[in-house]
């Protein structure tokens, strides 16, 4: 086994769970108690900051049809309803003052459940929740919406408010939610950090990203800041949303340190990477990022990137892609001897040996710095050396997609592995894209002194 302390690691799973959230629960631009009776729409004056947006609406009684979703104030929309004299389940768009029904199923929901619309990109779901059951997508549609209606430009959103209420009949509501998409799983995560490599870390949680997996694949997932408390790794909560603004359209741009060009990619349309400087809190609230691309030096698409500053140098590893029809990626690494990051970047080396093989993590394990990796074909975790040569691999299980090795050591001197798993939702009804699970390992040697050990009780 080569020398090098991240060889000395060996990961066991600790927690593994499933953030799922409509409306994302830190996110909320509009909540309303009981209703009781209604038998009209209520629309709000406030627009979703970017087209990724939902409307939860508890239904205790049904005589008409219930209706959730986004509204123009001259009556165009956007909406998801459910009739309760056919027992039906719609995807309704009103454009330019037409009105077409672009999905339509029979659905048996029996009172009392929360009727959910969710808006990822210019995908539109109706979803469903039992009394005390879970959420379950009841139909979906992208393309006639799309073709009657593109949300992703600022000037078509803006004229669209949340929406809610009931029509043809009545009624009787409970509370209504409704505010930016939350996630249907988590996936990418990488640790917000200082130039120099280490977490940032605030009253010992620290701050990660990660893609929220939308209801859908690639366009449908956008970019959120979540924190990780060190010491209960049990749980995440999401701090910030963050989408990009480019080429006049609004974006789920997603994965990584930087934001990868994901959020209008369709199969074989390519991959890059893009950035920007900001003095703008992006730890907390709704950002719409303005950013440029990266001139990283490879001839292929690219994402996944993470910088690091070490011992004077920036480097940059990243995904080079040859092809996406069929997929096939690989690690590589840059570097530049700039003040800047995005200037002056070489080629370090990459691993085009390698054809399912992303996710990669600058690291420092003791006194040495690698690049990991996550190599799909071989089910492992590669580690590169800074200069790209291939010396061994991480000892952790390795769980179901291609899952991300990011490592967080904490003050106690144990070290956590976080990651994720390729477990879908709904994929019968919603396909390939809205994974994953949460998983989190820990090292499973006890590498604290011997006096802060816990007692044996409180393991």
């Amino acid at each position: 086994m080569p020398d090098g302390a991240v060889f000395d690691l060996s990961f066991a799973e600790r927690d593994r769970y499933r953030p799922f959230q409509v409306v994302a629960s830190a996110f909320v631009a509009e909540a309303r108690p009981r209703l009781g009776e209604v038998d009209r729409l209520t629309r709000v004056d406030r627009s979703p900051e970017a087209p990724f947006a939902a409307v939860e609406v508890e239904v205790e009684r049904q005589a008409g049809t219930v209706v959730a979703g986004l509204s123009a104030s001259d009556g165009d929309h956007v909406v998801a309803t459910h009739s309760a004299t056919d027992r039906t389940a719609a995807i309704e768009v009103r454009s330019a003052g037409r009105s077409r029904v672009v999905r339509r199923r029979r659905v048996d929901l029996r009172e009392p459940f929360t009727f959910g619309f969710a808006l990822c990109e210019n995908q539109v779901t109706v979803l469903a929740r039992p009394a005390g059951g879970v959420w379950r997508p009841l139909l979906t549609e992208r393309r006639k919406v799309a073709a009657r209606l593109d949300l992703r430009r600022p000037e078509t959103l803006e004229r669209y408010g949340y929406t809610w209420g009931a029509r043809s009949g009545s009624a009787t509501l409970g509370e209504v939610r409704a505010g930016l998409f939350g996630m249907s799983g988590l996936r990418d995560p990488h640790v917000v950090q200082h130039a120099d490599g280490r977490p940032l870390v605030h009253d010992g949680k620290a701050y990660l990203t990660w893609t929220c997996a939308g209801l859908g694949s690639f366009r449908q997932a956008h970019w959120g800041v979540f924190t990780l408390d060190l010491a209960d790794p049990s749980g995440l909560e999401q701090v910030a949303q963050l989408y990009t603004r480019r080429d006049g359209l609004l974006l789920g741009d997603h994965a990584s340190q930087r934001s990868p060009s994901w959020g209008d990619f369709d199969d074989g349309s390519g991959v890059h990477v893009r950035h920007l400087g900001t003095r703008a809190d992006l730890l907390s609230g709704v950002h719409v990022l303005d950013t440029e691309p990266l001139d990283l030096p490879t001839a292929y698409d690219a994402w996944d990137p993470g910088f690091t500053r070490v011992d004077g140098r920036w480097f940059v590893g990243f995904v080079a892609s040859p092809s996406q029809r069929p997929f096939d990626f690989h690690p590589a690494l840059a570097s530049t001897t700039a003040q800047s990051p995005w200037t002056g970047l070489t080629p370090v080396g990459a691993a085009d040996g390698l054809h399912q093989c992303e996710g990669p993590v600058i690291a420092r394990v003791g006194e040495q710095w690698w690049l990991l990796a996550s190599d799909g074909a071989a089910r492992d975790y590669p580690v590169f050396d800074l200069s790209m040569q291939h010396v061994g691999r991480l000892d952790a299980p390795y769980p179901s997609n291609i899952p991300h090795p990011q490592l967080l050591r904490r003050d106690d001197g144990t070290w956590l592995m976080v990651t994720f798993d390729g477990t879908q939702h709904a994929a019968r009804t919603m396909g390939y894209g809205g994974h994953g699970d949460v998983v989190v390992m820990e090292d499973r040697h006890d590498r604290r002194p011997a006096g802060r050990r816990p007692r044996k009780a409180d393991r």
